[in-house]
């Protein structure tokens, strides 16, 4: 993977010199509805460049399990950003364009410990499908989890609140008995909100918008982070479309936009997905992105560090599968921010890495910066303006060109200044030689 990033990087850098429930899950639906949706989502297939130079290099190869420890940061996200670079294959079949869109995602290793995140962290990219991979499934999980045990115990904790009329008549040491049950039974809800960070008073009704989403017409934007055939090509001329992930808001958000081709490269923004999704009944969806905006939404960063099974406080701190997926998979900038539990102490395992971290450094930072628009267009100039088809000038960069083609008549006029004086000075000086001409 990294061998795949840092060779593109490369050759770019050559070349260029949601419902408002927090807890949306990715559910098994059933029914008519289901039906529909499932056949939806079953034509979800990876697109291309997600295959493509899976060959590493022998240095890749030699860590395939994560050495460095991490597991005092979380992940955070950066920035989502489209990058169009010639493609040989488009080149040879003979396609409208030569150019296909590469889709990054940047994030940082941040101190878990900090609420700040300037110095002593790493930065690494990734591919948006790679990202997205690791990052759902640990998001979806996470949901799962808590709704299973929320209904195991909140759904329970409610009705023993609640009380039953055929106790009414119950004797008074019975009343005491579950007065001591009800304060004990409250203590146990306490610790399992601090656990979870959630609050039985809410999850069991977020829960509940989870499990009925399909019958208030809605579907999880997630189903569609691969690229999804969403119409078919007609015989009335309309053409097949395909959902797939986008970036958006200058690469702030990741969202769910319509594509021309079956590898979701050619982004059509003219296009609304909700206009192409229906249930087997005819009835539009609407996209529930609250799921999806837990994979780049910072305000609950995604901790490094597994929790420990028993009370065993002498274990061996473990690393989150999703972060060890990431930063073995992701291109790696640790040097340059001052991250000291990185690859640096690693160099049999990540030779080519290190060597190579100058231009990753480097890449990530031209994305960043504003090299590439939000479509991933090469902004001549690293305009920091984005918009879709056309980029604006800065101040800046007005002033600097006028102060080039200023400065570039100036010397233009001194130059013909010098020349006319020079020719002249010669002309006086043969003039004042003796001697007859041959």
């Amino acid at each position: 993977m990294f061998a795949r990033i840092s060779a593109f990087a490369i050759a770019l850098l050559a070349t260029s010199a949601s419902a408002a429930n927090p807890f949306e899950p990715k559910k098994t639906p059933t029914g008519a509805k289901a039906a529909h949706i499932n056949r939806l989502v079953r034509g979800a297939i990876p697109t291309k460049n997600s295959q493509l130079h899976r060959n590493l290099d022998q240095d890749d190869q030699a860590a395939e399990e994560l050495e460095a420890d991490i597991t005092a940061y979380s992940i955070k996200f950066e920035k989502c950003q489209f990058v169009k670079a010639f493609n040989d294959e488009l080149a040879e079949e003979g396609a409208d364009t030569v150019l296909a869109t590469q889709r990054f995602v940047v994030f940082r290793l941040c101190s878990s410990s900090s609420s700040s995140c300037n110095y002593g962290y790493g930065e690494y990219m990734i591919t948006l499908e790679e990202y997205l991979e690791s990052t759902v499934e640990y998001r979806t999980e996470q949901q799962e989890e808590m709704c299973n045990t929320c209904d195991e115990y909140c759904a329970a904790d409610d009705q023993a609140a609640n009380g039953d009329d055929a106790n009414a008549d119950a004797d008074e040491e019975d009343e005491a008995d579950e007065e001591d049950a009800e304060e004990d039974g409250g203590d146990e809800r306490r610790l399992f909100s601090r656990k979870l960070d959630v609050d039985c008073d809410t999850c069991v009704t977020d829960c509940e918008k989870i499990d009925n989403m399909e019958e208030n017409f809605y579907i999880d934007a997630t189903n569609f982070v691969n690229c999804v055939q969403i119409q078919e090509e007609g015989d009335d001329g309309s053409v097949a479309l395909y959902a797939g992930p986008m970036c958006s808001s200058q690469g702030s958000k990741i969202k769910i936009g319509v594509f021309e081709d079956e590898d979701c490269m050619f982004l059509d923004t003219s296009k609304d997905v909700e206009n192409y999704i229906a249930d087997g009944n005819g009835y539009s969806l609407r996209l529930s992105h609250a799921l999806l905006k837990t994979t780049y939404d910072n305000s609950e960063p995604i901790s490094c560090l597994a929790e420990q099974d028993g009370d065993d406080d002498q274990a061996e701190a473990q690393t989150t599968e999703v972060c060890a997926e990431l930063y073995q998979e992701a291109a790696k900038c640790e040097k340059t921010h001052g991250f000291d539990n990185g690859i640096a102490n690693y160099y049999d395992s990540y030779e080519t890495q290190i060597a190579n971290e100058e231009l990753v450094c480097d890449f990530i930072s031209s994305l960043k910066s504003g090299t590439y628009s939000q479509d991933g267009e090469i902004v001549v100039g690293g305009s920091s303006s984005f918009s879709a088809g056309g980029t604006s000038t800065t101040g800046g960069q007005k002033f600097a060109l006028t102060f080039f083609i200023l400065g570039t008549v100036g010397l233009a006029v001194y130059a013909a200044m010098l020349h006319t004086q020079l020719t002249k000075g010669g002309k006086a000086d043969l003039s004042t030689q003796g001697g007859a001409m041959a």
